[in-house]
């Protein structure tokens, strides 16, 4: 996210658009102060049954900002990102990070994917990625 949108999230939208008043309402109720958590925007999604690309839009609209990203790439305090190297990694998972690789990046949803494959939590998914040098991309949120 470029600084530009820091604080005025609706921007990144600028068609503006309606959101689903029940994303909204659910957002309002669970949001802490001007943060909506990524794991809390997922729980959202998943009991509304809507795409969590919906909830980060409608959280965008209410510019609210996104925190606390579960493979640990932002919104943490005061670090920003805690994903970090792993001193060494399982050659199965880097296998099949590489083979969902698209654009050189990793998306987020096969990151996560990944995870619920290999029993792992999300953040080792994210770094044995930092560890390989590859980025993850296309939030699931729209964050990034």
């Amino acid at each position: 996210m470029t600084k530009e949108y820091r604080g005025k999230y609706r921007l990144k939208h600028p068609s503006g658009g309606p959101s689903d008043p029940k994303i909204v309402e659910a957002i309002r109720r669970r949001a802490l102060k001007e943060t909506l958590p990524c794991v809390i925007a997922f729980e959202i999604a998943e009991e509304l049954s809507v795409k969590p690309l919906d909830v980060g839009r409608s959280a965008d609209l209410l510019d609210l900002r996104i925190c606390r990203c579960q493979l640990g790439l932002f919104g943490y305090e005061p670090e920003k990102r805690i994903v970090k190297p792993l001193p060494s990694v399982d050659d199965e998972l880097c296998k099949a990070i590489r083979a969902h690789l698209r654009e050189d990046r990793l998306p987020c949803a096969a990151a996560f994917k990944l995870a619920e494959e290999f029993k792992l939590a999300k953040l080792t998914v994210s770094s044995t990625c930092e560890t390989l040098g590859i980025k993850i991309g296309s939030c699931q949120l729209g964050a990034f």
